[in-house]
């Protein structure tokens, strides 16, 4: 049943709306979406992920993540810097990811520029994306309709990324990253992981 933007499942867990029925997307809100994601290597998993699904759904990506993982060798940072023109034509031709070029090509790209980034200072990545974390809101959404799509932080970081060379890092996917790695919370009112 849905009640004020909370679905509450078969398990009695109100969770917000946005998870739906589908097994994995519930088992993502409960288990990622919204905890404190650290790390060079995860940080640049996840943006990689949220560039690929910018102009789709989530849950195509999230079901397909396996595939991604496999693909862009667990997404280590050196292993998809190192990657040339015979990896881009084998990630073009694999039918387990979003095939788009340019995603690809700029994901390999970030790589290289996270390759960068890091290599003189560890965690380098990590401290640029939570230096834009925004402070704790001082109340829950109380509905779907109330969190935003971008923020002035998201916004800040777009364009920190971008000048420092990443690529498919807009706001709005910027806003999707701070989301699913935590640095704003955004579970409304009611659902279990809000309380």
């Amino acid at each position: 049943m849905i009640r004020e933007n909370v679905l509450v499942g078969e398990d009695g867990r109100a969770r917000c709306g946005w998870a739906g029925d589908d097994a994995e997307y519930r088992r993502y809100h409960d288990e990622e979406w919204g905890y404190p994601l650290h790390g060079d290597r995860p940080l640049f998993e996840k943006l990689s992920l949220e560039g690929f699904q910018a102009g789709l759904s989530w849950i195509t990506i999230l079901r397909r993540r396996p595939t991604f993982r496999e693909a862009f060798r667990d997404f280590e940072i050196d292993a998809v810097a190192d990657f040339d023109t015979a990896d881009v034509q084998r990630l073009l031709a694999d039918p387990g990811i979003i095939r788009n070029r340019a995603k690809v090509e700029a994901t390999i790209s970030n790589a290289q520029v996270t390759r960068l980034l890091i290599a003189d200072d560890p965690g380098a990545l990590d401290r640029l994306i939570w230096s834009y974390a925004p402070p704790p809101a001082a109340s829950r959404p109380g509905s779907l309709a109330e969190i935003p799509a971008v923020t002035a932080e998201a916004a800040a970081l777009s364009k920190a990324l971008k000048k420092v060379g990443y690529r498919f890092v807009g706001p709005t996917t910027m806003y999707a990253l701070m989301q699913s790695a935590g640095l704003v919370d955004d579970h409304v009112r009611g659902c279990w992981r809000a309380a």
